[in-house]
């Protein structure tokens, strides 16, 4: 069964740095459009980063130039390197991951920004 693990999370204070790893298990196949979301109590999950069409990548306008998304492909994991950090990047950090229309989510790790 394939599983997603995030690690990474935790707190950091505004104009920090975290990097969140997310590791695939169960599946020796890459999954596909492996990325990153978010979500903060009362609000929809919304996408942060995430691979698309192989290695191309995209980001929610409000992290571009902040955020980055890398992977290593022989480890099946995947990598969000958070750099400048607001209050407003609160929120559960979500990996997700498909393969043969399954889509897999992890369970999510927190990041908290304070001001």
């Amino acid at each position: 069964q394939v599983q997603l693990v995030e690690s990474g999370g935790g707190s950091v204070q505004a104009g920090g740095s975290l990097r969140l790893s997310c590791a695939a298990s169960g599946t020796s196949f890459r999954l596909n459009a492996m990325g990153w979301y978010r979500q903060t109590p009362g609000k929809q999950r919304e996408l942060v980063a995430s691979f698309f069409s192989g290695d191309s990548t995209m980001y929610a306008d409000s992290v571009k130039g902040r955020f980055t998304i890398s992977r290593d492909s022989a480890k099946n994991t995947v990598y969000l390197q958070m750099n400048s950090l607001k209050p407003d990047d609160t929120a559960v950090y979500y990996c997700t991951g498909s393969r043969y229309g399954i889509i897999y989510w992890g369970q999510g790790t927190q990041v908290t920004v304070s001001s």
